[in-house]
């Protein structure tokens, strides 16, 4: 009787756990404690692609990005393969081909070019002195 008692509390909490979670509020970041270091993406900048940044971890995509740049050419190829171009607008890939997590199975938006380019080289420049292999984390702010 006693251990069903506990079955019992503990399905309660870990139900009430899992609500809890789902209630919590999605503009809030959450910080992983997978990263080593995180970013904040400057929305007001770049909107286009941080719209897109927050749509595609929504849906599932990571939200930390192992630095790899040795291999984004290989991963944007795979990012975009079967992916059409549209005229006056870029692929947007996330995550990113500089990122381990990205190539195969990213998420693909269409965004300008403005957008896409400026938000790319903000990224390049802030994470520059960081090596392959650091995770990033992006909050987009």
């Amino acid at each position: 009787m006693q251990k069903k008692l506990i079955v019992f509390i503990l399905a309660l909490l870990i139900g009430f756990g899992s609500w809890l979670f789902e209630q919590q509020d999605s503009a809030t970041p959450v910080v992983s404690t997978d990263a080593d270091l995180v970013l904040e993406f400057p929305s007001d900048r770049y909107p286009e692609t941080a719209k897109h940044i927050q749509t595609a971890i929504e849906k599932g995509q990571s939200a930390v990005c192992t630095i790899d740049r040795k291999n984004a050419s290989k991963h944007r190829d795979e990012s975009l393969r079967g992916i059409p171009t549209k005229p006056g607008l870029d692929r947007d890939e996330w995550p990113m081909a500089m990122c381990k997590e990205g190539g195969k199975g990213a998420d693909i938006a269409y965004i300008s070019p403005s957008d896409n380019r400026g938000a790319g080289s903000w990224v390049a420049n802030q994470l520059e002195n960081y090596p392959d292999g650091t995770r990033v984390q992006l909050v987009v702010k």
